[in-house]
């Protein structure tokens, strides 16, 4: 991971979905001496009706303004669907990079009002996956939600979150894939980098995931965990963007045995927490929450410690 892709995105990008097709499901023979996986770069030019030397200048970044054609038809030849199309139509030179967010995510007070009164899992989170805020719901749900949290982290480095979903390799690329969507072409914001930076050098799984340059909306959806006080839970997801954050919210068929399971879940959480108050406010992604490391009454809540890596969004040739 040395090549920064805000110097040749779109070069590694069209390197690493060309690898993911192979010759039969583009329509020509797979040979019996292939020294690369899925097309070779001739191949991707001549099913996309454009030279081998001209592709080979957009892999290797020394034409950084195809036509919206010759995208088109890369986009047709690897087989992208629309949002990785639309990804693909986004990383050329001429297309203009989004305004940066000149202040840190922050939840309004509004709407730690409403987590107040929600009584489902529910809790913010910010482009990157932290946990800015949350109700008491969703730290019954998991400890894991608490603010001060990143997602993506726990779920990638964390043993009890990833016994947490019954589908973790989904889970795992879902969120990865969404989260190269929501970097784009914001490859230098500071939060961005050191996420990646930490998970690069800690995780395989993230390293392999990576690499592929999926990309992926993670928005809404029904997910099966496995709790370990009230056991399986299904639930529907929701995720509502207000201002610069995102609510999640999670909630099951109404009665439901995951319903009934949820009651059961708060009415808990309540006898445990008399007396205690529930701070949801932490709007600064890096600031641990003040409780995080305390010995959890159902299961550990601790999070890995985080790495600091400066230069990790970054992509080598394959």
């Amino acid at each position: 991971m040395e090549e920064k892709e805000s110097g040749n995105r779109l070069g590694s990008y069209l390197r690493a979905r060309r690898e993911l097709v192979s010759p039969a499901q583009a329509g020509l023979p797979s040979g019996g001496n292939r020294r690369v996986p899925g097309l070779r770069r001739e191949e991707v030019a001549l099913l996309a009706g454009i030279s081998p030397d001209y592709y080979l200048r957009l892999e290797r970044g020394r034409d950084k303004n195809p036509s919206l054609q010759v995208l088109e038809s890369l986009a047709r030849v690897l087989q992208l669907d629309d949002i990785e199309r639309t990804y693909l139509l986004g990383l050329t030179a001429t297309r203009p990079r989004a305004s940066r967010r000149k202040r840190p995510e922050h939840v309004p007070a509004r709407v730690h009002e409403l987590l107040a009164h929600l009584q489902i899992p529910a809790f913010v989170e910010g482009r990157a996956f932290d946990v800015l805020a949350s109700n008491p719901m969703a730290v019954a749900f998991s400890p894991r939600l608490r603010p001060g949290q990143n997602r993506l982290r726990s779920l990638l480095l964390d043993p009890e979150e990833q016994a947490f979903h019954q589908d973790w390799t989904k889970a795992t690329a879902d969120f990865i894939a969404a989260l190269r969507t929501s970097i784009g072409d914001d490859t230098d914001n500071p939060r961005f980098v050191e996420l990646v930076g930490e998970l690069a050098l800690s995780s395989q799984r993230f390293r392999t995931l990576w690499a592929r340059h999926d990309v992926r909306s993670l928005d809404g959806g029904t997910t099966t965990v496995h709790h370990p006080v009230v056991g399986e839970l299904r639930l529907h997801r929701d995720k509502l963007a207000i201002d610069d954050v995102i609510l999640v919210v999670y909630y099951p068929d109404k009665d439901s045995d995951s319903d009934e399971k949820l009651r059961l879940l708060a009415a808990l959480s309540h006898t445990e927490s008399t007396g205690t108050a529930h701070d949801s406010r932490a709007d600064d992604p890096h600031q641990r929450h003040p409780d995080e490391h305390a010995p959890a009454r159902r299961y550990s809540q601790n999070a890995p410690a985080a790495g600091s890596v400066a230069d990790q969004i970054t992509d080598r040739p394959h």
